[in-house]
């Protein structure tokens, strides 16, 4: 274990106190966290004296990532990086280009222990939680990689954000600063698998982010058979702790439901997910909203994805229930965009080596 001061993780404040333990002006805060925040490594960051930087180097933990690969997709130019982080571990973000703005899906852990069926990440384990600043990082490197501005965030990619939930918080913090990103909370989206008790940790927190919950199935045995996590938590559970979220928050929660051929996306599937919902929901006037999205085929699980038209019968299915369903557009196709594909083949190529 590192005990090396992590500067990237600190809040200007927090800034302000290591300066000061140091000899060194509070002011020297400021100067170092917009610079930081721009990309600039230590070294880099001229408005400091020599001696100060290097000291700095010596010191602090440069926990910026590096790419270790990027693919850009020929279909749609969707941006796949493979991130070294400082101690040699790798992680995935995919950069994605809107009209309304930039687009960064991010990671939150190593690995994941989730253990969902149908999710390359999960394949392996957990190795390790991400820091504030690796999070915060990945945003910072694919802005300066890209040279464009990033204006939304999307939670979703390798790890359960919930289940990092202390080195989560901190990063909305710094993320959203004035001083630095300056991303607002409304731009940022948070998914997770189900984990009850961080869903009512972040009500309390009461911060005006996109909770998304992936179901995948609208009863406890189909759910537990692709996900473990409903073991412990089932849709009765999940349910109700997101109709608190909504009551504290007033935020409208998004459902994702990865469709898998043969195994939850029938025309009886989309009819129980729509009771389910709005037994839920319909009293409380809560909108409802479903993310339809087609199982990635990873070669590891097995499972297959439904024709298009079997995707849009189902989101019909819904609609006629009165509950908004969508079908996410797919991106990068051609250069394995679902998260942990890119990783996991990173992986399997150095055992090979």
């Amino acid at each position: 274990m590192t005990t090396k001061v992590d500067l990237y993780s600190l809040l200007p404040h927090e800034l302000e106190d290591y300066f000061l333990s140091i000899g060194e002006p509070k002011f020297r805060a400021k100067q170092v966290f917009v610079r930081l925040h721009k990309g600039e490594r230590i070294a880099d960051i001229t408005n400091l004296s020599k001696a100060l930087r290097e000291r700095l180097v010596a010191e602090t933990l440069d926990t910026l990532p590096n790419v270790e690969e990027k693919h850009v997709s020929k279909i749609d130019g969707m941006v796949k990086y493979l991130f070294r982080l400082y101690d040699g571990a790798c992680i995935e973000s995919v950069f994605m280009r809107y009209k309304h703005g930039n687009t960064l899906c991010i990671s939150s852990q190593v690995g994941c222990r989730m253990g969902c069926k149908f999710c390359a990440s999960t394949i392996g384990g957990r190795v390790r939680d991400l820091l504030p600043s690796e999070l915060l990082g990945q945003v910072i490197a694919a802005e300066r990689d890209s040279g464009e501005r990033i204006s939304n965030i999307v939670m979703m990619g390798i790890g359960e954000p919930l289940d990092n939930y202390d080195n989560v918080i901190k990063f909305l913090q710094l993320v959203n600063h004035p001083d630095g990103l300056n991303i607002g909370y409304r731009h940022i989206s948070l998914s997770t698998c189900g984990v009850v008790d961080g869903i009512n940790k972040l009500a309390e927190e009461n911060l005006p982010i996109t909770l998304s919950i992936s179901l995948h199935a609208a009863n406890d045995t189909r759910r537990s058979e692709i996900m473990p996590i409903n073991n412990k938590w089932g849709v009765s559970d999940l349910l109700s702790a997101c109709l608190s979220y909504y009551k504290k928050t007033g935020r409208r929660i998004s459902f994702e439901y990865t469709l898998i051929s043969g195994k939850n996306d029938s025309e009886a599937d989309a009819t129980e997910l729509a009771n389910v919902l709005l037994g839920a929901f319909r009293s409380s006037g809560a909108p409802i909203h479903v993310n339809l999205i087609r199982v990635n085929e990873v070669k590891e699980t097995g499972f297959k994805k439904g024709t298009v038209e079997s995707v849009n019968a189902f989101a019909k299915t819904l609609e006629r229930r009165g509950i908004t369903a969508t079908v996410r557009r797919r991106l990068g196709s051609d250069v394995n965009a679902a998260c942990g594909q890119l990783r996991r083949s990173n992986l399997l190529n150095k055992e090979e080596n």
